[in-house]
């Protein structure tokens, strides 16, 4: 094997890398050679050599991923003995979703904090005490004060709210005036009395 063929197959390497880390579905050869432009037998080799590396035949470590072959194609996944580790880790961490009125009440609050509930409720006329609990329990908002004239817990947003909208401040939401109706609708043509 000369030095050419090594930088050959460990550039096909890589670049198989770049593919199998973020497809879904096990990838026949032949659809991984086209995916990076390189003849089957070299992607074959290539294949090999990360199956050696990975499982610490090349002299490196063990990882804790695998590349295999399943159902007639290539694939990373987890070893076995981390499956615990992995599946208890996506359990915990994998959010979910918020609802329609978690949506909403989140709304008020990120644009007219600090916020009292009753002024959340008011604004979408239904009881939001429930929906606060868990914008709390999420982290989503937090207490920020008391009114001084009701003595009602003031509620704004967090800074995870930021993290999640993938925002540095609430100056980057969009200005909501141009999303409300002005009231014009249906009134074309008639003098406002």
């Amino acid at each position: 094997m000369t030095d050419d063929t090594t930088f050959a197959v460990a550039d096909v390497a890589r670049r198989l890398e770049a593919i199998l880390l973020i497809v879904d579905e096990p990838q026949s050869l032949v659809a991984l050679a086209a995916a990076v432009g390189a003849p089957v037998a070299a992607v074959r080799q290539a294949v090999a050599s990360l199956v050696a590396d990975y499982d610490g035949e090349a002299g490196g470590p063990r990882r804790g991923f695998e590349l295999r072959e399943v159902g007639g194609g290539w694939r990373m996944y987890v070893r076995g003995e981390h499956d615990a580790l992995v599946s208890e880790f996506v359990n915990t961490q994998a959010p979910s979703r918020l609802s329609q009125a978690a949506l909403e009440t989140l709304a008020v609050i990120a644009y007219k904090q600090p916020v009292s509930r009753g002024q959340v409720a008011s604004i979408r006329a239904v009881n939001v005490d429930s929906v606060v609990r868990t914008l709390l329990s999420r982290g989503l908002v937090t207490e920020v004060g008391q009114d001084s004239e009701t003595g009602a817990i003031l509620y704004g947003t967090t800074d995870a709210l930021l993290v999640n909208l993938g925002i540095n401040s609430l100056d980057e939401l969009p200005p909501i005036s141009p999303l409300l109706d002005d009231g014009t609708a249906g009134f074309e043509g008639e003098g406002v009395r």
